[in-house]
């Protein structure tokens, strides 16, 4: 892909997080006190989108962005009134615009000639159906015949909401009336909205400049008089009634910033130009740590020894900074997240409430692109699975709004998000149920309900009944489980009956360069991330138990699984009473991994294992170490999961 196209999808991108915004703010707005600077806005980015790919000689893309600025333009002049109805279609070709645009990243192209049809279409019918007050008996014709066609829209619907038309004359200094109108300005849009600025030659002396200012506000001439310390003529007087809210017109979701937009691409590269320096550093401190064996603690090694902390220090700080440039908020996430509620909350009949915490949690870029679809199916078996019809909510004594809590926030080295609803739940015995009926589980096998509800994250594995457009084919639930594992991350589920359902999804911060123990199994070594971690022991094997066809061992009063690496991986291990456990998991899903020896903590650049094998179990990737030694990286997940299923199968 050459720079040009990728600057431009980009920018296409960019706006179209925009303009999903804006539409969340409209759709929020549009019932009591709609922004129409949010219109304005979401008209403007679809004509940038228009012009850009016009240049780029995307004819489909062009022309469908052309055909919603179209729409938009009338529904900013006020002949389209803003219902639910238009605010779901533009929902819906937003979605439409951004696959199109992903399919050219692909070097695809969609027709989108029938779109196009339907949105004109929808624009016939809806057009005319607006009718506005009259203004001529209102206004006098020499201020109205010079308004253009957006302003005296905005005329007509702010005096259809009951503000208050005004107009402020003010003459400035020929010499610096740019900086005293745009002061001016600013302070009009904070007192309500400024519909025309025309300047005025009446009365205005030589050298200085007038301007007529029309502005519409829900306060009394005597209030703004105070206010503002300007001459102001009353043109409609404000109907005073229920206190209005005021929307500045101030805010914007584009404004000139010190930021610069970054291709994630040149961060990568320089992320692993930092990590072969990260190997330099780490074969500089072996040098000097040799180096003292041979010489003692002479003037060259110990100028190396300083030269080395230097060097690790910088490099630490550059990482830090290249990774922090990489991090984006969460809410990005969220807010597609929410368009994907309110869309299936109308398909399904079902009026969901959504609430986001923590939307300024920062996470990878490369997390945050590949949490999405994980997070869309957990989202979309939250509004299917969990939350009941109307009826049933009403019959269990719940409201009839269901709930879905979106939650992110830090943890130590990782990032956890929470999906939350206050549905059904997990129907524990269902599972079970559905276990046997798929041949995964004996009928007389009595298994823990974390491990029942473990069930649902196998391929195939559903209980509902009937297929629906968008779930009950068993599809979705496995993925995220897949996907998390493969970013070296975990999933818990939390559920209680009629009370509803937590997925807590639990990822590292980053993924590029880690810190991790290495670990010694027979002739082998091994690294453990650290964020896996939760701490170490030596423990006799003596003191290791078998209880239900599982190794455990009692930490502390609880009974912690255990499984020996060497014979996971087939290796010839120490023979000694004694090993070394690595504490590795979250929550109740812990487990102790049994190793020879603890050899020290490294800092790592993990390296994928490549297409050849991917797929090889217990592995997430390779990284070097020490005298350009490889050694792989265990996949801590996995190793859980192993643990899971051979107690199903033992007990089978």
């Amino acid at each position: 892909m050459n720079a040009s196209k990728k600057e431009f999808i980009a920018e296409a991108e960019e706006l179209l997080f925009e303009s999903q915004q804006l539409m969340l703010e409209i759709q929020e707005t549009y019932k009591t006190a709609l922004n129409p600077d949010d219109v304005n806005a979401l008209f403007r980015s679809m004509h940038t989108i228009k012009g850009l790919s016009g240049l780029f000689g995307h004819k489909g893309l062009s022309q469908f962005s052309h055909a919603l600025e179209s729409l938009l333009d009338e529904i900013r002049l006020g002949k389209i009134e803003v219902t639910d109805e238009v605010i779901q279609f533009l929902f819906k070709n937003l979605d439409i615009l951004r696959s199109v645009v992903d399919l050219f990243r692909d070097e695809k192209e969609q027709d989108v000639t029938e779109h196009i049809k339907q949105i004109e279409s929808f624009r016939k019918s809806k057009k005319g159906q607006v009718h506005g007050p009259g203004i001529e008996d209102m206004i006098d014709e020499s201020i109205t015949k010079v308004l253009s066609e957006y302003e005296e829209v905005r005329l007509k619907a702010n005096i259809k909401g009951g503000k208050g038309i005004y107009l402020l004359k003010a003459v400035f200094d020929l010499a610096t009336f740019d900086t005293s109108l745009d002061k001016l300005t600013k302070m009009i849009k904070t007192k309500g909205e400024l519909i025309s600025t025309l300047p005025t030659s009446a009365a205005v002396p030589e050298g200085s400049i007038g301007f007529n200012l029309m502005f519409a506000a829900g306060k009394q001439l005597n209030e703004l008089k105070e206010e503002m310390k300007h001459e102001i003529e009353v043109l409609v007087p404000f109907k005073q009634g229920e206190p209005q809210p005021e929307k500045s017109q101030e805010s914007s979701l584009r404004s000139i910033t010190s930021t610069v937009r970054v291709d994630i691409d040149k961060l990568d590269r320089i992320l692993n130009t930092i990590g072969e320096l990260t190997l330099a550093k780490g074969a500089i401190k072996r040098i000097g740590s040799e180096m003292t064996t041979t010489y003692g603690h002479s003037t060259l090694v110990l100028d190396v020894h300083k030269i080395s902390q230097t060097l690790e220090r910088r490099l630490t700080e550059l990482q830090d900074q290249v990774l922090e440039i990489r991090m984006v908020p969460v809410g990005q996430i969220f807010s597609r997240l929410a368009q994907v509620i309110r869309r299936y909350s109308k398909e399904t009949g079902k009026e969901i409430d959504l609430e986001m915490y923590g939307e300024d949690t920062e996470l990878d870029k490369h997390l945050a692109e590949e949490i999405v679809d994980p997070l869309m199916h957990l989202v979309r078996n939250s509004i299917d699975h969990g939350i009941e019809p109307v009826e049933e909510r009403i019959s269990k004594g719940k409201k009839e709004r269901g709930n879905v809590v979106l939650k992110a926030f830090q943890k130590g080295s990782h990032i956890v998000i929470e999906v939350t609803d206050d549905g059904r739940g997990i129907d524990i015995e269902k599972v079970r149920k559905k276990a046997i009926e798929k041949g995964l589980l004996e009928p007389d096998v009595e298994l823990g309900e974390s491990e029942v509800i473990d069930f649902i994250f196998i391929p195939g594995f559903s209980t509902k009944e009937a297929v629906s457009e968008m779930s009950g084919r068993g599809v979705g639930i496995d993925v995220v489980k897949e996907k998390l594992s493969l970013l070296g991350g975990y999933i818990e589920v939390h559920t209680e009956k009629d009370e509803g359902t937590t997925f807590t999804l639990t990822l590292p911060s980053t993924v590029t360069i880690i810190k991790a123990l290495i670990v010694r199994v027979g002739q082998g070594r091994f690294a453990v991330p650290l964020t896996s971690i939760s701490e170490t022991l030596s423990i006799k094997h003596k003191d290791i138990q078998t209880i239900e066809w599982k190794e455990v061992y009692y930490l502390r009063g609880e009974m912690l699984p255990m499984l020996s690496v060497g014979k996971m991986l087939n290796l010839e291990t120490d023979k000694k009473d004694r090993s070394f456990a690595v504490v590795v998991g979250f929550g109740e899903k812990r487990l102790g991994l049994l190793v020879d020896e603890l050899m020290g903590q490294y800092e790592i650049v993990l390296k994928s294992l490549g297409d050849y094998l991917r797929g090889l179990s217990g592995f997430s990737g390779a990284a070097e170490i020490g005298r350009h030694e490889v050694i792989l990286v265990l996949d801590v997940e996995s190793f859980i999961e192993s643990v899971t299923k051979q107690r199903v199968v033992s007990n089978v």
